[in-house]
């Protein structure tokens, strides 16, 4: 009997050299004894001897990813089954294609059962803060069926990429510490906390979800398996959902029919003659023209005097703009700051601006990313841009960018064919388009991004002559 030794569970790699070794020296799968982290045996042969590489064979790609996943799977006969394909493989090469061959059949299920796993703990660890912790960080615990943790750990850390967190199981526990995942021994339940604040927000947000003339406890049962109930907080509600399912859904047929409300009519059906940039702030506040305001922090509307003969107008606040209140506080603004002051021009005596009035933007982890507007987005936000013109009535308006451009002329402009050409717009204000700050600070390569600024201060330094 022939020894193979594994380093772990899931020692693909070794199985691999192992297996080849094996095939290579003509040692049946009958005479094989898989070890994983094991003691010898003493009536064990000697391992197989190294063969010669000359007599190298190829294996078809399909087998060696079933392999792979395989590998992953709880069977104690996992690795005996899989060498036993490559041995086959010698003299059947279109084993793989059999798809009624007993050993091909059982390899695909423990294949399949592996990426169900990867897919359960995706969808069924649910993370809680640990509470006293220096850093703000959340442990997680979870019983996969199959050893999954160490394939399935980069898809959380790149979910939470800024969040330090521990998943502990069994087996193995993935650790993220916003720079680096890591993996440690296996630990026990109550390493983990039980709960924390957010399990109320849990059971509240399942209750509210689950629609009781929808029910279908099998398939509800297929994809959430009674195994991960106890990690997770909203399972405790299901079998009060479940009983209380049919007498709420009676009630509901029970009910009668509403009168579907007509949506209110506009507030406002033209541009508002506000006596000031105060007045229409206040507007912009408690503007719904569109859906941006529903996520935002507040609105940011225009910063300067009144009597300004220059407006710049960007694209919308970002992430510092809309916590603050104010247009190009953050690095775009500070980027802005700097053409300014190049281009000789005093901010304090600018209208700055931006075509949207709310922060547009997609959470990724806990940072908030950047969205671009869209043009009916941008439309709907032009009456109050067009507000805040009739009411400072500059000489010179500069379109930060393809977004601002759009709301200042109408119509979407290329910036670099059309930069540094003034246009003559319909109330006789005259309009240049150049490049917003943001996108500078996107150019990756140095030099372009030292061209592009100074491109941006010869349109800012146009703009104040013009104005003047």
């Amino acid at each position: 009997m022939r020894e193979a030794r594994l380093a772990s569970e899931i020692d693909f790699a070794g199985w691999r050299t192992a297996a080849r070794t094996l095939r290579l020296s003509k040692v049946a799968p009958e005479e094989v004894r898989w070890v994983v982290s094991g003691e010898p045996d003493l009536f064990a042969e000697p391992p197989a001897p190294t063969a010669n590489t000359a007599c190298a064979f190829t294996t078809p790609r399909a087998f060696v990813d079933l392999a792979r996943e395989a590998v992953l799977h709880r069977s104690p006969q996992r690795f005996d089954r899989l060498y036993r394909l490559l041995w086959r493989l010698a003299r059947e090469p279109g084993l793989m294609e059999m798809a009624g061959d007993p050993d091909v059949t059982a390899a695909r299920d423990m294949s399949r059962a592996v990426h169900r796993a990867a897919h359960k703990m995706k969808a069924f660890v649910r993370f809680r803060e640990v509470v006293g912790a220096e850093h703000e960080t959340f442990i997680a615990w979870f019983e996969p069926p199959h050893r999954v943790v160490e394939r399935t750990a980069p898809f959380f850390a790149g979910r939470f990429a800024n969040q330090a967190f521990s998943i502990l199981t069994p087996d193995v526990c993935a650790h993220w510490d916003r720079e680096r995942l890591s993996f440690t021994p296996g630990a026990d339940r109550s390493a983990a906390p039980n709960d924390d604040a957010l399990e109320d927000f849990w059971r509240t947000y399942y209750a509210s979800i689950f629609n009781p003339a929808r029910l279908m406890p099998k398939a509800m049962q297929r994809e959430m398996p009674k195994r991960y109930w106890r990690n997770l907080p909203e399972a405790a509600l299901i079998p009060s959902l479940i009983e209380a399912a049919e007498r709420r859904t009676a009630a509901m047929v029970a009910a009668p029919a509403t009168t579907p409300r007509r949506p209110a009519p506009a507030r406002v059906a033209a541009v508002p003659e506000a006596g000031s940039l105060a007045e229409i702030a206040a507007g912009v506040e408690a503007c719904r023209r569109c859906n941006l305001w529903r996520d935002a922090t507040q609105s940011v509307s225009a910063e300067g005097p009144a009597t300004a003969r220059l407006m710049l107008v960007g694209e919308q606040p970002g992430d510092q703009e809309d916590l603050a209140g104010r247009p190009f506080v953050g690095p775009a603004g500070q980027m802005l700051d700097r053409a300014l002051a190049e281009a000789g021009a005093d901010r304090r005596q600018l209208i700055v601006t931006n075509a949207v009035r709310h922060f547009k933007h997609e959470l990724r982890g806990k940072r908030r990313l950047h969205k671009t507007p869209s043009a009916g987005e941008v439309q709907t936000c032009r009456w109050w841009l067009d507000a805040e013109r009739a009411l400072v009535r500059p000489r010179i308006i500069v379109a930060l960018g393809a977004t601002a451009a759009l709301a200042v002329l109408g119509r979407q402009l290329p910036i670099k064919p059309n930069r540094g050409k003034p246009i003559e717009l319909q109330d006789g204000v005259r309009a240049l388009v150049t490049y917003h700050p943001a996108f500078l600070l996107r150019l990756p390569d140095p030099a372009a991004q030292a061209d592009a600024f100074a491109a941006l201060v010869e349109d800012l330094r146009l703009a104040v002559k013009l104005a003047a």
